[in-house]
C-alpha cells in the first residue's frame, strides 16, 4: 500500500511547517471600531485575524488570512448549565459544510467554586487539552496521548524584559502543525475568556493609502527574536480537554 510522506502532505498547506514557528497575537482588530484579533507572523507580516463588525464576543466569528479570506467560521451554540459550545467550520475554497463541524468545543464547568473547568474540543481522533498558565492569559495546548506541548502561548516581553501589554501575546507552534487550525483553538480560547476586543479611541491610529497601521507596543515588537519558555510556570486549577475527531 502505497504512503503519504509527511513531505509531500506538507507541500500541499501554507499553513503547514516543518520548523517551530512564533506568531505574535494582538487581540485587537486593526480595523477602527471593530472588535477582533490580529496575528502575526516572525516577520512582521499579517498571517490571520479576525475582524468582527458586530460586537466583542460576538456568537459568530470568522478567522482570515490578511486577503479576508475566510479559512474557518466558529459559532457560539445555545448555553448549556455552567458551560458553553462552539462549534468551528473550515471552508473550502468557496464553500463551507454547514452540517458537519470541522471542531467541536464543549467547555464544563465541573467545580465552580473552585474555578475548575474542562473543555472537550472535536475535530479528528487526536485528543489534546489546553492548560492556562499561572499569570495573565498564558496557556498550552497539550497532546492528551503522550503530554507533549503542541503550542504554547505567554505574554510577549520586549527585548528588555517588559510586558508589552495584557492583550499582547506569543505564541509558539510546534513543528507540522496546521497554524489555521491552531489559531482557530486560539480563538475560541479567546471568546472563552473574552479577551477578543478593539482599538481603543485613545491609541494611535495611522491610516495610509494601501493599508493601515497601528503604532503599539504589539507593533513595535513583531521582529524580535523568539521569546524563551519562562521555568517554573505551573499549570493553574483552569483547564481545557481537547479531541480532534
Amino acid at each position: 500500500m502505497a504512503k503519504v510522506h509527511p513531505h509531500q502532505a506538507l507541500s500541499l498547506s501554507p499553513y503547514l511547517t516543518r520548523e517551530r514557528e512564533t506568531f505574535t497575537i494582538w487581540m485587537k482588530s486593526l480595523v477602527y471600531h471593530t472588535n477582533g484579533c490580529t496575528v502575526y507572523n516572525s516577520n512582521g507580516q499579517i498571517v490571520f485575524r479576525v475582524d468582527n463588525y458586530e460586537k466583542k464576543c460576538s456568537n459568530e466569528v470568522h478567522l482570515m488570512d490578511l486577503q479576508g479570506k475566510v479559512l474557518y467560521t466558529i459559532r457560539k451554540k445555545k448555553l448549556q448549565a455552567f458551560g458553553g459550545s462552539w462549534d468551528g467550520y473550515k471552508r473550502g475554497g468557496s464553500n463551507m459544510n454547514k452540517e458537519k463541524p470541522w471542531f467541536q468545543v464543549k467547555r464544563h464547568c465541573k467545580m465552580l467554586i473552585m474555578g475548575d473547568m474542562a473543555c472537550q474540543i472535536t475535530v479528528g481522533c487526536d485528543k489534546y487539552r489546553i492548560v492556562r498558565l499561572a499569570g495573565k492569559g498564558g496557556f498550552r495546548i497539550v497532546n492528551n496521548l503522550d503530554g507533549k506541548i503542541i503550542a504554547e502561548a505567554k505574554q510577549k516581553l520586549s527585548t528588555s524584559g517588559v510586558v508589552l501589554g495584557d492583550d499582547v501575546f506569543s505564541l509558539e507552534v510546534e513543528p507540522h502543525k496546521d497554524h489555521s487550525l491552531i489559531m482557530a483553538l486560539v480563538m475560541v480560547y479567546g471568546l472563552i475568556r473574552r479577551k477578543i476586543g478593539q482599538v481603543s479611541p485613545s491609541k494611535e491610529l495611522t491610516r495610509r493609502n494601501k493599508g493601515h497601521t497601528v503604532k503599539t507596543n504589539a507593533s513595535l515588537a513583531m521582529n524580535e527574536e523568539r521569546f524563551q519558555r519562562a521555568e517554573g510556570d505551573e499549570p493553574t486549577h483552569v483547564q481545557i480537554e481537547v479531541q480532534l475527531c
